[in-house]
């Protein structure tokens, strides 16, 4: 198994795009529409606000999720019993953003999410029909005018060595959505597990565009998408005195649409956040 690099302007991009998905559970992209410079003005004024103590006054809310999570309330990640070394921070739209990085996080939520309505799209064209036919609604529109599309941005701290034993900084673990949209960071260190067990190392070249299948999806595909286990691990020698800043938008449908005979996105968003210890 190798995660495809697939050019976004290519004739069948879709088709490889989808057909890495399938067999992977991630595609690559290149020459996307996502701008390079966007992105890096990001990384840089969020790490400046999550070197700040104004961070702090943007503490989670519990009931709606936005705001800042400190290390000290970061995810276990579901069957691990040690947290993940990291800090981050959701962005809804409708909810609490540091004012001087509203505008600029807000356009790249934009920006994500039209590319992502694309992207769906281009999973239902290339999904075998009696796939596509489990589907309750079209794809695309599953996240149209939804409000629970999540933009993440974490910041993986230095390691300083007194980290606890055997704690990483993304412990291995499935995302609970319909896709997850990653600029790659600015730092290695995205692993994917292979069928075999074997992890290998997404390829993260500043620019790529790192797409992979949530939970959800899984679910409403019948398992033709796979969920793929992820993870991102601990630097070792120089990189470890470097920060990690990543920008992940995980789709979530409206609370209302039905993914299978079982669940619907709010049941199954509920369970799972139970699961990790963020929401009681």
């Amino acid at each position: 198994m190798q995660v495809q690099v697939v050019d976004y302007t290519a004739k069948d991009a879709a088709e490889k795009f989808v057909q890495s998905l399938h067999k992977t559970g991630f595609g690559v992209l290149i020459n996307h529409p996502i701008k390079q410079s966007l992105v890096e003005s990001i990384y840089k004024n969020w790490q400046a606000f999550f070197l700040s103590d104004e961070k702090h006054a943007f503490a989670f809310d519990p009931a709606k999720q936005d705001g800042y999570f400190s290390p000290e309330i970061s995810e276990t990640a579901k069957g691990h019993s040690k947290k993940d070394i990291k800090e981050y921070y959701h962005v809804y739209p409708w909810g609490r953003i540091p004012l001087q990085l509203k505008d600029e996080i807000l356009e790249y939520y934009q920006q994500t999410s039209k590319l992502a309505a694309e992207l769906l799209d281009w999973v239902e064209v290339h999904s075998p029909v009696d796939v596509a036919d489990k589907y309750s609604e079209a794809l695309s529109n599953m996240i149209k005018d939804t409000p629970n599309t999540l933009l993440r941005i974490l910041h993986y701290p230095p390691l300083t060595g007194d980290e606890e034993a055997g704690a990483v900084r993304a412990a291995a673990h499935e995302d609970i959505n319909l896709l997850t949209i990653l600029p790659a960071a600015n730092e290695p260190g995205l692993q994917v597990q292979r069928q075999d067990g074997e992890w290998i190392d997404v390829p993260s070249d500043f620019g790529n565009l790192i797409i992979n299948i949530g939970d959800m999806l899984q679910e409403a595909s019948d398992g033709y998408f796979p969920s793929t286990s992820h993870r991102v691990i601990n630097p070792t020698g120089k990189g470890s005195d470097k920060s990690r800043i990543s920008l992940p938008l995980f789709l979530h449908p409206r609370s209302e649409v039905v993914l299978s005979d079982k669940h619907t996105q709010a049941s199954y968003l509920l369970e799972r956040l139970r699961e990790l210890g963020v929401k009681v």
